[in-house]
């Protein structure tokens, strides 16, 4: 069972939670799914025989502050998201919101089509579509 005190004053929670975080810290090690648990924005990737699909959950971020782009095979979401503000005579507990600058870099196939990339924000969620090469697209071949 997780225990998390809503008060940092229990000193074996605390050091429970200090070990959690230190082995996540040594655990990091991307793979085809992607980057550790933890990492903002959280991304998924999917493709279709016409397209590869991007899709990063940004809440609270102004578009216009989101840097796309595509060089190399390789695309980059970048930005920064402001910190929450806190009153000033207040005391934090518990801050799970990621507040900073923020770096996702994902190596795209060999087949996409750089010259067709569109990207839209709506509702927190960035969905960026790649179109695949039209060489690289299934097609039928006719039998004579």
């Amino acid at each position: 069972m997780y225990y998390r005190s809503q008060y940092p004053r229990d000193l074996f929670a605390e050091l429970d939670r200090l070990q959690r975080e230190m082995q996540e810290a040594f655990d990091f090690s991307p793979s085809i799914r992607g980057l550790a648990r933890g990492s903002f924005p959280a991304i998924n990737v999917g493709g279709t025989p016409s397209s590869v699909d991007i899709y990063a959950f940004a809440p609270g971020l102004d578009p216009a502050s989101i840097d796309v782009q595509l060089e190399k095979g390789t695309l980059t979401v970048a930005g920064e998201r402001k910190a929450a503000e806190v009153p000033e005579k207040s005391t934090v507990h518990i801050n799970e919101r990621f507040g900073g600058a923020f770096r996702r870099v994902i190596t795209l196939p060999d087949d996409v089509d750089s010259e067709s990339i569109d990207a839209k924000y709506r509702d927190g969620l960035l969905h960026i579509a790649i179109q695949r090469k039209q060489e690289a697209q299934p097609r039928r071949i006719a039998i004579k």
